[in-house]
């Protein structure tokens, strides 16, 4: 590579080389170096993010993979893996499409309008039709129903039917519906630091983090004219920065995570933005406080360092912290131990230098119904990229703030409702009552659960426990929590389970740490191997095209969800 940048910077060598060429071969010549030169740059960059150890066992899973994937080709072999996800199939739907010459289907419209009592009275038939099933209101639960109980509930339906048929796209016809979205996101600017920066309103933690990530891509190509750019994420960060990158044609640089503190390596973030062309190319560091997988919180001051030093985004998830990490503070949990455990939240909002925007979801611990969250910016001039505006459409100018073009007013209506019904008194109590629960557990399996390792310190509500015996599988335990009733989040990288603790886990904590100490034993000395953690997680561990496999398993669910 030194070499070939040699050569070229020798105007001799290269006026002689062009007067024996047509003009023709002097552009093929031309364009040949600077495919060659731009291609190896990639790769240099590429290398200089992920490492040397990890590009090149990419490079071999990869290579071993697409053999295996020709191998499955083998019309023999083709015939029994199609039985297999054959059979797959039919358990999904026969988890989650109602059989049977009773159930009633309803794929055309009525002849004629039914009245209210048929309706209630289906809809009370098709939530038995499918036999036993979770009741969320029984708490056994990560995360998935943040309730704020049943007075809560009550406001928010008053709010749902006032606000019905509302729909902020037409703010001149829900001039109400327009200030309460204002306001919802000013409370929340307020609740991380920045009374003065902007924010919308979008449909959850995903449109929030895909919104981020395309107002970070428009904002790089208008003022430093990055057209291919890429961001630096870590391996903890929530798969929609995935979904969002892929939708956005932003290149992603998955950075590991300290196996101790689960906080991503600091080292390889500084390493990844270094590299010279990564000044050319990189848009968007990435935080998170706290992640999803384990509950740990990344070193925001740090990344904030780095992202002010280079001129980039940094955007700090707190879609699951949400109304918690920003009380924890004010609840004396911030920094402490508790039971011969240290735990510490480090500073992550807008006061950190550096951060440039946060997501924040109403939905989950502010209690606001399913559908509501919030994306910050420090300041409206970089919220301003985030806007979709056309001026040249026939039917008008269109412009919308995020992915959607209307929306339901009643959502906004309904968080508003809940955020003024809780107050700022109410989260800290909820806030105060979820940790303690947490850290209740977490210290639990530290100080008595020997066979289990709580990952990392999680500093607010979500606990994550591996297996640090041989004899126990992770993925066992979580089975066998199952068939106590409880529905847990599967991890891997390590192989865990997680908890996300709500208000509903209040109750039930002495009954989860009990039911655990049995789903240990039971894995210890009984495991079974054919849970649905177990056989799905160990299918995408067990050989190169497990995850390939995992994803037509993945498919054929979300096929099964419109199967009427």
């Amino acid at each position: 590579m030194s070499s070939i940048i040699f050569v070229l910077q020798d105007p001799v060598i290269v006026r002689d080389f062009l007067r024996t060429r047509t003009p023709f071969e002097t552009a093929k010549t031309a364009l040949f170096f600077y495919f060659v030169i731009t291609q190896s740059l990639k790769l240099c960059r590429h290398v200089q993010a992920r490492g040397i150890t990890d590009s090149l066992r990419d490079s071999w899973t990869w290579t071993y993979r697409q053999v295996l994937l020709l191998a499955l080709k083998v019309p023999s072999v083709q015939k029994e893996v199609q039985q297999q996800m054959n059979q797959a199939r039919l358990d999904i739907e026969g988890k989650l499409v109602p059989q049977g010459v009773d159930v009633s289907r309803h794929l055309v419209l009525p002849d004629e309008g039914k009245s209210v009592g048929w309706i209630i009275a289906e809809m009370e038939k098709m939530d038995g039709e499918l036999g036993p099933h979770a009741d969320w209101k029984h708490g056994k639960l990560s995360g998935a129903v943040y309730h704020g109980g049943e007075d809560l509930s009550r406001v928010i339906v008053a709010a749902f039917e006032r606000y019905t048929v509302s729909n902020p796209l037409h703010p001149d016809v829900f001039p109400a519906v327009r200030k309460m979205e204002a306001e919802i996101v000013s409370m929340c600017l307020r609740m991380y630091n920045n009374p003065d920066g902007a924010g919308t309103m979008t449909s959850g933690g995903t449109e929030s983090i895909v919104m981020a990530i395309k107002t970070y891509r428009d904002w790089a190509r208008e003022v430093k004219g990055i057209t291919e750019p890429e961001m630096i994420v870590p391996a903890t960060a929530h798969a929609a920065f995935d979904k969002g990158a892929a939708y956005m044609k932003v290149k992603v640089h998955l950075i590991p995570v300290d196996p101790v503190t689960r906080k991503v390596n600091i080292k390889r973030v500084r390493r990844a933005i270094q590299f010279p062309i990564a000044t050319e190319t990189t848009i968007l560091l990435v935080g998170s406080a706290v992640n999803f997988p384990d509950g740990n919180q990344d070193d925001i001051v740090v990344l904030g360092e780095l992202a002010a030093k280079h001129n980039v985004g940094l955007h700090v998830d707190c879609c699951l912290g949400s109304f918690i990490v920003p009380f924890l503070e004010k609840a004396g949990l911030s920094d402490g131990e508790d039971g011969g455990v240290r735990y510490k939240l480090s500073p992550f909002d807008f006061r950190v230098r550096g951060v440039t925007s946060i997501s924040c979801d109403t939905h989950k611990y502010g209690f606001a119904p399913k559908g509501s969250s919030v994306i910050m910016y420090r300041d409206a001039a970089l919220r301003r990229h985030q806007y979709y505006i056309t001026p040249y459409w026939t039917g008008g100018v269109y412009a919308s703030p995020s992915l959607s073009g209307s929306r339901p007013g009643a959502l906004i209506a309904g968080t508003w409702a809940a955020m003024q019904y809780m107050g700022s008194d109410g989260y800290l109590k909820s806030c105060r009552e979820i940790v303690s629960c947490a850290r209740m557990i977490a210290n639990t399996i530290t100080n008595s659960i020997p066979e289990l390792y709580v990952l990392g310190s999680p500093p607010a509500s979500v606990v994550a426990f591996g297996s640090k015996s041989p004899e126990v599988d992770a993925h066992e335990v979580g089975d066998a929590m199952s068939k106590r009733g409880w529905h847990l989040n599967a991890l891997t990288g390590p192989a865990a389970v997680h908890i996300a603790c709500t208000r509903l886990t209040l109750p039930l904590i002495d009954t989860f740490i009990a039911d655990l100490r049995d789903s240990v034993q039971e894995a210890k000395l009984t495991p079974s191997g054919k849970g649905t953690m177990v056989r799905l997680y160990g299918l995408g561990k067990s050989s190169a095209v497990g995850p390939e496999m995992v994803s037509e398993l993945a498919t054929m669910f979300l096929d099964t969800l419109y199967k009427a």
